[in-house]
């Protein structure tokens, strides 16, 4: 079974005024979903196929062979799990365990903002910064290109992609604005949480 370009959890207009509806048409209609096809190609026919993205992911992980259907695998789960970690109205605090767990790793949910930022803005290039259980300890990371923590046995609770289309539409090279945008208005504490409780 092929896989499909996910829909959006809101409208491609609903996170405006801060990441804009043409910025949904490049970054999930196009550049997520070219992934999409690119992965489809590469599995047709092979030993790959009809597996789930987290069982390639897994399975090519750190194998240069299979360089190209890690990366377009892993660019998939990323993006897919990207969208979820924004809402519209978003931003704000967290609460509950969530907001406990941050306290206790970090010091203040300030110093995990910016240690999350710290991570974003030193990212060389592209890739992603992101809030992890690892060992069951929260952690803040960052990966480059199309790596994601799945393949190190680390537990996302919520990400920011910081490869140049995910802001130049709207923010064009200033990356410290998007991820300030980000954590101040867009950012999903509810599915942190959410994925924090299945951790």
């Amino acid at each position: 079974m092929a896989f499909e370009l996910p829909a959006l959890p809101y409208a491609k207009d609903a996170l405006a005024p801060h990441m804009s509806a043409e910025t949904m048409d490049y970054h999930h209609g196009k550049h997520h979903n070219t992934y999409v096809v690119n992965l489809n190609k590469l599995l047709d026919g092979g030993d790959l196929a009809g597996r789930t993205l987290e069982e390639i992911v897994a399975a090519t992980a750190g194998d240069a062979s299979k360089a190209g259907v890690f990366n377009n695998a892993a660019q998939v789960w990323n993006h897919t799990f990207f969208w979820h970690c924004m809402k519209p109205g978003g931003g704000g605090a967290p609460s509950g365990d969530l907001a406990a767990r941050i306290d206790a790793a970090f010091g203040s949910l300030d110093k995990f903002k910016e240690d999350f930022t710290q991570a974003a803005l030193t990212q060389f290039g592209s890739g992603w910064a992101w809030l992890v259980v690892d060992g069951g300890d929260l952690k803040v990371t960052k990966t480059p290109n199309a790596d994601t923590p799945i393949a190190h046995r680390q537990t996302p609770l919520l990400c920011i992609d910081v490869w140049e289309h995910a802001y130049y539409v709207d923010h064009r090279n200033a990356r410290p604005k998007f991820v300030e945008t980000f954590l101040g208005h867009l950012v999903n504490w509810d599915f942190a949480a959410e994925n924090l409780a299945k951790a």
